[in-house]
């Protein structure tokens, strides 16, 4: 019995005996369960059902999650809208099934910005962001009685903190639940939230963990130490890394070790695992892992293959998971023994030593509530320590020895960490959360779509925020550079009679969709440049791509691989033309990613500057992802192959779900060409090919034919296709896809890429010679041209479109105008739905 299925029971309760009658109701769902609640959780939720605000500040492990399910069951039997939200959007969708289990999926909702369903339940699951843009938009009028904040020790961090500061300063008529094990002093925090709601803000603490944790730092090395904890029956054991590389090299390495698995084990996980589609490249390395007892998890991963090693996990059929710092952001993979790696991490500028704040984090997952008696955490030594270590217990007792040992110490430069730094950790209190407030054009466009008086509300949100008076200062003149930037760019205008029908004195000019600019703070830029396009151009559709490239957010590890390929090229090419290696080497430094339109798009941007000087703190960074698919023709699945992104996956999705998403609401009607709606068609097509994980396992739960996504994509049901989701159901997309796959093969012919090719085609039975046709080409013609003139209607033709099985015939434009060679293929629509991506039954080249 879920928890709405008790709400009948509060229907014609008197109001002086509700509260008790919804209390008596949760004690006896989770007398259900057998669940009995700690004294922290019975304090914290009876403060949340009297309405107050909580802070809930107690250890890693000591039930926080059952707190937020009371304070949602509370909102929900009193008709009021709940939100929980979370700093990543892995724990969001996880928090988003268990409280589908809990309350039924018709009650909750969820909302990431990439995937949006069930939008009006009374209870949504979402990023912090998502809520703090609608306290922005709506402010005291928002559709939020109470937040649930998870993680809320986010309010430090750096970029991000905005999110969860915001909610407190913009929705004075809402519940605040906030949760966190390492909180530091909340006295201030307390004081402002009951000055601000009117309602008591109750601390609630605790340091004694229900499943205590046994500490140890070991001198031996990883695979040493991983093989002594599963001798002693210390699984599942999560192996925290601090890179992803890292992270997928372990675990690789382990499949070394003697067999983890009985043969009971090994058959309950392939049961588990099932029909799942390992669709990608790292998805069948992983498949290989997972059936060995080790899984992988970290943030490059594609959701659907997190949330399959959390499902495992959940089960405890995994032994070993080797996984990032991810794990201390209260992803649900229930584990007994966390083993850290190292105490230094990369954060994005430099390499430091884990804070106490983080080394709390990830220890305190060790320990199952309700299966263990202890958790136990293990801190790996420093190589240079363990080698010193291996060299002493060789010396053994002999003093002679031991004198002429040469001790080795950390490379230079290396942040490096010791027993004392461990031990120092282990009692160190959490550091005081610190302000993280900015100012941004999405934070004043959402005010600015607010009702009633703008400058009031930016004033409310300036003057009151828990910055220093000093920063408060520079925040009030960067937000009035940044409304003069939206006033020249014609995004807001001043309303002709004073105030429009809401009481604004100035609106936006078009009803922009509730999240633009979400994360694009140079999105004014970008909609000024597209006036210095060539509308005639033929790449006119790709050039406004590259505008709207320029500035999203540089997903790293694809531009390193772009420029490691670009490098490798031209080094192969300097050296066929004999050029030196010193000469070779100053040539290549200057060689970087793909950059279109950069001249002009770096002009364009300085000379916005002149008139809008809040552009300079923002960094245009032109970059070519997703026209680089397009020129070259490339699935999802060939962009990773071509680049070596096998461990990227996930970044390489989220880059392209923020592409299309910018491109399918920032681009006005008058540049929204047929050619680029296409494009938008053929990228959220491929999007929810490589992983619709959420949404689908949404609508399984719900019992829905179709699911619900963000973009409520149009459908074209053709072909006799009974499922809504399969590739061939959007006739649009499909078609654009064929197409790309057959430019595809055009593409890498001509580059003579013999090996690409074969992979590209591997899975048919019988491969065409590639060689052989390419010699034969090459022999009768210089080149092939593959622009854009390549891919018009005169060279691709499809027959039979009714059909579960198309003919195509894709020519290649050769200098001659002969049209002596071509591709013929046959689709087979069938397969490419089981694929997920285009799939041929037969490939030949004519001559």
């Amino acid at each position: 019995m879920n928890l709405s299925q008790h709400l009948s029971d509060f229907q014609d309760v008197p109001e002086s005996v509700l509260d008790d009658v919804i209390w008596d109701a949760f004690q006896t769902w989770t007398s259900e369960r057998g669940i009995s609640l700690y004294p922290a959780q019975e304090e914290a939720s009876l403060a949340a059902l009297a309405g107050d605000n909580v802070i809930l500040a107690t250890p890693t492990g000591s039930g926080k999650s059952m707190v937020a399910n009371a304070a949602h069951f509370f909102a929900l039997a009193k008709g009021q809208r709940t939100f929980y939200t979370a700093p990543i959007k892995a724990l969001v969708s996880e928090k988003f099934f268990a409280l589908c289990e809990i309350f039924g999926a018709e009650n909750v909702g969820m909302m990431t910005g990439d995937a949006t369903v069930n939008h009006k339940a009374p209870i949504i699951a979402a990023t912090a962001e998502i809520v703090a843009n609608i306290a922005l938009r709506d402010g005291a009028n928002a559709d939020i009685a109470q937040v649930v904040m998870d993680e809320f020790h986010y309010y430090s961090e750096p970029g991000r903190g905005w999110a969860w500061q915001v909610p407190l300063l913009e929705l004075p008529h809402t519940q605040f639940i906030l949760m966190s094990a390492t909180l530091g002093d909340t006295k201030w925090l307390e004081d402002d939230l009951t000055a601000r709601t009117g309602r008591k803000t109750s601390l609630v603490t605790g340091s004694t963990r229900p499943v205590p944790l046994d500490f140890s730092y070991t001198f031996s090395a990883v695979h040493e130490t991983i093989e002594e904890l599963l001798s002693r029956g210390k699984a599942p054991i999560y192996v925290v890394h601090f890179s992803q590389r890292e992270a997928a090299e372990r675990a690789q390495a382990l499949t070394s070790l003697p067999t983890m698995l009985s043969a009971a084990e090994k058959d309950a996980i392939t049961a588990e695992i099932g029909a799942f589609r390992f669709s990608t490249a790292f998805g069948r390395d992983l498949s290989k892992l997972l059936r060995k007892g080790i899984g992988i998890h970290h943030a490059g991963m594609l959701p659907k293959y997190r949330r399959l090693v959390e499902r495992l996990a959940q089960k405890g059929l995994l032994k070993v998971i080797c996984g990032t710092d991810t794990l201390g952001v209260g992803i649900n993979v229930p584990i007994r023994t966390v083993l850290m790696t190292g105490l230094a991490k990369f954060d994005g500028s430099r390499q430091r030593i884990l804070k106490s704040r983080e080394f709390h984090q990830i220890a305190g997952r060790a320990g199952r509530a309700g299966y263990d008696t202890e958790g136990t955490v293990v801190v790996q030594a420093p190589e240079h320590e363990i080698e010193n270590a291996k060299a002493r217990r060789r010396a053994g007792d002999d003093p002679a020895r031991l004198k002429k040992l040469k001790k080795k110490s950390a490379r230079d430069g290396e942040v490096t960490w010791s027993e004392k730094t461990y031990l120092r950790l282990i009692d160190a209190e959490p550091e005081q959360l610190s302000s993280q407030f900015r100012v941004s054009n999405s934070m004043l466009l959402n005010v600015l779509a607010r009702h009633g008086d703008g400058f009031e509300h930016m004033r409310h949100l300036l003057r009151t925020n828990h910055d220093t008076r000093a920063k408060q200062n520079q925040d009030i003149l960067t937000a009035l550079d940044l409304f003069r930037g939206l006033l020249r760019t014609g995004v807001v205008q001043r309303s002709t009679k004073g105030l429009d029908i809401y009481g604004r004195p100035y609106h936006v000019v078009r009803e922009l969709p509730r999240d633009f600019a979400l994360n694009q703070p140079l999105a004014p830029f970008a909609l000024a440049a597209l006036s210095v396009l060539d509308p005639e151009s033929p790449t006119f559709a790709y050039d406004i791509i590259s505008v709207f490239e320029s500035i999203l957010d540089d997903p790293r590890p694809v531009l390193r691989a772009q420029q490691q390929a670009a490098r490798g090229e031209e080094i192969a090419a300097l050296k066929a033309e004999g050029v030196d290696y010193t000469e070779r080497m100053v040539i290549v430094e200057e060689i970087t990613w793909p950059m279109p339109l950069d001249e002009l798009l770096h002009q364009a941007y300085d000379t916005f500057a002149e008139t809008n000087a809040w552009v300079k703190e923002f960094t245009l960074s032109p970059k070519s992802v997703v026209r680089d698919m397009l020129e070259n023709a490339m699935t999802f699945s060939d962009l990773v192959a071509t680049y070596g992104l096998a461990r990227s996956e996930g970044v390489v999705l989220r880059y392209l779900t923020d592409a299309w998403r910018t491109l399918r609401q920032s681009v006005p009607d008058e540049f929204y060409t047929e050619e680029l709606a296409d494009v938008v068609e053929w990228l959220g097509e491929l999007i929810r090919q490589v992983d619709s994980s959420l949404v689908d396992e949404w609508a399984q739960m719900t019992g829905e034919d179709q699911p619900v996504d963000a973009a409520t994509m149009e459908r074209e049901l053709a072909f006799g296709v009974e499922d809504p989701t399969a590739l061939t159901s959007n006739r649009r997309a499909f078609g654009i896809m064929v197409r790309n796959y057959f430019f595809r093969l055009v593409n890498l012919f001509a580059l003579e890429k013999e090996e690409r090719l074969e992979q590209l085609v591997d899975y048919l039975d019988d491969v065409p010679d590639f060689g052989g046709a390419m010699d034969a080409y090459f022999a009768d013609y210089d080149d092939i041209d593959w622009g854009p003139a390549a891919r018009g209607p005169e060279y691709f033709h499809v027959e039979g479109e009714g059909s579960r099985s198309w003919t195509v015939r894709q020519i290649l434009k050769d200098p001659a105008g002969d049209n002596a060679y071509q591709f013929v293929g046959t689709v087979d629509l069938d397969a490419s739905d089981a694929a997920g991506e285009v799939r041929l039954s037969s490939l030949h080249i004519e001559a």
